[in-house]
């Protein structure tokens, strides 16, 4: 796969799983815009503001003219049910799925032939654990966004979400134990994610939109029983 001189648009691209897609795509010839509230290269921002986004993307098509990948990857924050208030919800969805539509309306004149568009879900978008009902709503929001954009922009622009699982996006040391309750083996890395949006921004992918895929290491496939295979609940 080769991106020379291809336009990418990453979305929180500062760090994390954000920062590994960008490594990639410059590692493959393309030029990279970051939007991230965290110090970059390109862009500042809180992505959950109108007016940022607005002038983010006047940027990025003054600079470049035109966008052939756009990868929404900015995380929203996690509240839930006992710490929410209402203005914390409402951020998580402007950061996790106004904020990637609004860019898509901002740039859809400017996508390039055969463009495509990465949303960053999350297992958690059908799957969660207890306090966590922002981010996962957010994550289920971008899902079902994927599908709708695929059938609005086709025949011009690809759309595709992925859903990380547990992606150790820190020098953290992890126990055997958190390795092995994986059926891969291990806990995935920010690589892991970055080699498959490189996959489906490829012609390799051309027949592949509306698309979500699970980057979990099988957790999701995984069934848990009260003492099944050494597996026990222990209620705090």
């Amino acid at each position: 796969m080769v991106f020379k001189d291809k336009i990418a648009v990453v979305t929180g691209g500062a760090s994390g799983i954000g920062k590994a897609i960008v490594e990639k795509f410059i590692s493959l010839g393309a030029k990279v815009a970051i939007i991230d509230v965290k110090d970059n290269p390109y862009f500042v921002g809180d992505m959950g503001q109108k007016e940022v986004l607005e002038k983010f993307a006047s940027k990025v098509i003054h600079d470049f003219g035109n966008i052939d990948f756009l990868i929404n990857n900015a995380p929203p924050q996690t509240h839930g049910i006992e710490d929410s208030s209402y203005e914390d919800f409402q951020n998580a969805l402007a950061v996790g799925v106004v904020a990637p539509f609004y860019l898509t309306k901002l740039f859809n004149k400017y996508f390039s032939e055969n463009a495509s568009i990465i949303n960053i879900a999350s297992s958690r978008d059908r799957q969660s654990q207890p306090n966590t009902e922002s981010y996962t709503a957010a994550k289920g929001g971008i899902s079902a966004l994927t599908h709708a954009l695929a059938i609005s922009l086709s025949g011009r622009v690809r759309v595709n979400s992925i859903s990380p699982g547990w992606i150790n996006t820190t020098q953290n040391e992890y126990s055997r134990v958190d390795h092995i309750q994986h059926p891969a083996g291990r806990i995935g890395t920010p690589n892991d994610i970055a080699e498959m949006v490189m996959f489906l921004c490829s012609d390799k992918a051309g027949f592949i939109t509306g698309e979500n895929i699970c980057i979990d290491g099988g957790m999701t496939k995984r069934m848990i029983y009260h003492n099944d295979f050494g597996w026990s609940y222990n209620k705090k």
